[in-house]
C-alpha cells in the first residue's frame, strides 16, 4: 500500500489553515484509508484531535433528520472510542438534548468546548446522506463555521469526503453552485480537492513493496502495461496484481503478457468494482454522457454539463475534455456490457476463422458480419438502449465474440470524433516457431440523415490511424442510418479505395 498522505499534501495545509473543504474521488481510490491515516498523523503530533467517521450507516434515513443525527453521533462516538485517545480528548459521555435539526451542531460544540485541542472532523461517505438530512447537516456545519470567529466552540476544520465535487455541497448548504458565496462554508477554496490516480512511478513503488517482501519482480513492460490499461485507477492497479499472484498463481517474474491475461480474467469475472460500474450505464444521467462518447457524436445540449460532472465524479470518464472513457479496461467493460444482447445472437464458431497458418481470417469475418447484419441488424438496433451508438455496439459485440477467444480487441472512442477505432491483435506462430502478432485496423463511421457521405472523412481518419499503427492497410466500415438507405437484405457491399496517402484499403457499407 502506498503511503496515503503524500498523495494529497494540500489536505494537511488546509487543515492547518482551519478551512472547511471537500475531498472527492471515485470509489475504490483510497479516500477512506487516506482520511484515517491523516487523522492519525495529525492527532499524534499533539495539537489536534482529528477524527474520521463514516456517514454510510445513515443513508437509509433520507428525510428523517432526527434519526440521521442519532446515527452520525453514534458513529462519531464509536470512532472516538476505537481511536485509543486519552479520556480528555473524547466527546462527552452524553450528548446535549436538543431539537432535531440542531442536535448535531450542538453536540460538536459540546465536544469542542471540553477538548483541550483543536478538533478536526473528516466526514467520510458524506454523499450517503440524502434529502432533508443532508441539507440539515450541512446547514449546521455552515452555522457553526460562521460563528466560530465570535468564540463559539466548533471544529476548527471539516472535510467532506465522497464521490461528488464541491458544487453539490455548496448547493445543499445554501450557496450558489457556480460562484463564490459566503452562505456556504464549502467555498473557502474555489475548487475541491480530488484524490488522483497513481502515476507510473507510484505503481512501480507499490509493486516494488511486493518484490521486497517476496523477491518476485514485475518487469518494466508489465508496470507500463498496467498503467496503460488502468491509467492508474488504484483498485484496478491492485486487482491486476492480485489476479496474477493469487488467482493465476504466477510464481516467477511477472510480464506484460500476464498482465494482459489478468485483464481478460478480471473483465470476464466482472469483479465487484467493474460490475457496479457497469450497473451505472443505463442511469439516464450516465447514458446521456456515454452515448455520444460511444457514437463519437458531439455534446449539443448546454444542460449536459451537470451530467458530465456526475460521470467524472463516478470515475467513468476523463477529468479533462474531450470526454472519453477513463481507461482501456473501462472501455472494454462498457462495450461488452452494452453488446451483451448481440453476443447472445452470434452462433458462428470462433475457431472456424483461424487460417491454416494460424492467422485470423478478418475478410471472412466481415463477410459473416454482413450476413448477420442483414438478418439481425434492424431488430437489434430497435432493441439497443444506446440507440445512437447501436451500430458501433453491435459490430463490437460481433468482433468480441469471434476474436476474443484467441486474440485481443483494442477500441478507441471519444465524444466529437465521429468515429470508433478498432485494432484486432491476433498472436500466432511463425514458420520457425517464433511468436508473431497479426494486427488489423478498422475505422467505424455512421452515415446519418441529412449528412454527406462520410467516406472521404473516414478515409482520412483511417489514414491517420494506420500512420500511428505503422500499418499498410485497413478497413473502413460505414453504417447507413438514412431513411433512404438500401433495403436491409441488400446491405453489405465491399469496395476498394485509396486513402489520401495512397494506401489501398477495404470499404464495407452496411
Amino acid at each position: 500500500m502506498l503511503p496515503p498522505t503524500p498523495r494529497l499534501p494540500e489536505a494537511r495545509a488546509l487543515v492547518e489553515m482551519d478551512r472547511y473543504f471537500v475531498l472527492h474521488a471515485p470509489r475504490q481510490t483510497g479516500k477512506t484509508t487516506m482520511l484515517r491515516t491523516l487523522a492519525s498523523d495529525l492527532t499524534a503530533e499533539g495539537d489536534i484531535a482529528a477524527l474520521s467517521l463514516s456517514c454510510e450507516r445513515a443513508k437509509i434515513f433520507s428525510d428523517d433528520i432526527a434519526a440521521t443525527e442519532t446515527i452520525l453521533l453514534d458513529s462519531l462516538r464509536r470512532a472516538a472510542d476505537l481511536s485509543g485517545w486519552p479520556k480528555e480528548l473524547l466527546p462527552p459521555d452524553s450528548w446535549p438534548e436538543e431539537q432535531a435539526g440542531t442536535r448535531f451542531g450542538k453536540a460538536l460544540s459540546a465536544w469542542c468546548s471540553r477538548c483541550p485541542r483543536r478538533v478536526v472532523l473528516f466526514l467520510d461517505e458524506i454523499d450517503a446522506l440524502q434529502g432533508e438530512s443532508l441539507i440539515s447537516i450541512l446547514s449546521q456545519l455552515r452555522d457553526g463555521h460562521n460563528i466560530r470567529p465570535d468564540g463559539y466552540p466548533f471544529p476548527a476544520s471539516v472535510m467532506l469526503c465522497g464521490l461528488r465535487d464541491l458544487r453539490e455541497y455548496k448547493v445543499a448548504s445554501g450557496g450558489a453552485p457556480d460562484r463564490y458565496n459566503a452562505a456556504s462554508p464549502f467555498n473557502i477554496i474555489r475548487k475541491s480537492l480530488r484524490l488522483g490516480d497513481f502515476t507510473t512511478d507510484q505503481i512501480a513503488e507499490l509493486y516494488d513493496q511486493h518484490t521486497q517482501a517476496t523477491d518476485q519482480e514485475f518487469t518494466k513492460d508489465a508496470v507500463d502495461r498496467v498503467f496503460e490499461l488502468t491509467q492508474g485507477q488504484p483498485w484496478l492497479v491492485n486487482a491486476l496484481a492480485d489476479e496474477i499472484i493469487t488467482e493465476m498463481g504466477v510464481t516467477g517474474t511477472i510480464t506484460a503478457g500476464q498482465v494482459e491475461d489478468a485483464k481478460e480474467r478480471l473483465i470476464r469475472a466482472r469483479a465487484t468494482h467493474l460490475d457496479s460500474l457497469a450497473a451505472r450505464l443505463y442511469e439516464p444521467r450516465v447514458k446521456r454522457v456515454m452515448e455520444p462518447i460511444v457514437a463519437g457524436g458531439p455534446y449539443i445540449d448546454r444542460h449536459n454539463s451537470d451530467d458530465l460532472s456526475y460521470a467524472r465524479d463516478l470515475g467513468l470518464i476523463t477529468q479533462t475534455p474531450p470526454p472519453q472513457v477513463a481507461n482501456p479496461i473501462y472501455r472494454e467493460v462498457i462495450l461488452r456490457v452494452l453488446g451483451d444482447l448481440t453476443e447472445q445472437n452470434v452462433h458462428a464458431d470462433p475457431h472456424s476463422f483461424v487460417l491454416p497458418d494460424g492467422r485470423f481470417d478478418l475478410p471472412r469475418l466481415l463477410e459473416e458480419f454482413v450476413v448477420f447484419w442483414r438478418e439481425h441488424g434492424e431488430v437489434l438496433i430497435q432493441q439497443e438502449g444506446y440507440h445512437e451508438a447501436a451500430c458501433q455496439i453491435i459490430l463490437m459485440a460481433f468482433l468480441h465474440r469471434l476474436v476474443n477467444g484467441g486474440g485481443y480487441l483494442d477500441r478507441e472512442y471519444a465524444a466529437g470524433t465521429k468515429r470508433l477505432d478498432v485494432l484486432v491483435r491476433w498472436p500466432y506462430s511463425g514458420p520457425d516457431g517464433e511468436r508473431l502478432m497479426q494486427r488489423e485496423a478498422m475505422e467505424l463511421k455512421v452515415w446519418r440523415p441529412g449528412a454527406d457521405d462520410p467516406k472521404p472523412e473516414g478515409l482520412a481518419q483511417l489514414d491517420r490511424y494506420l500512420d500511428r499503427l505503422t500499418l499498410p492497410t485497413g478497413v473502413l466500415v460505414i453504417f447507413d442510418r438514412r431513411p433512404e438507405a438500401p433495403p436491409w437484405k441488400e446491405r453489405g457491399g465491399f469496395d476498394q479505395a485509396t486513402t489520401p496517402s495512397g494506401r489501398q484499403v477495404t470499404v464495407l457499407r452496411v
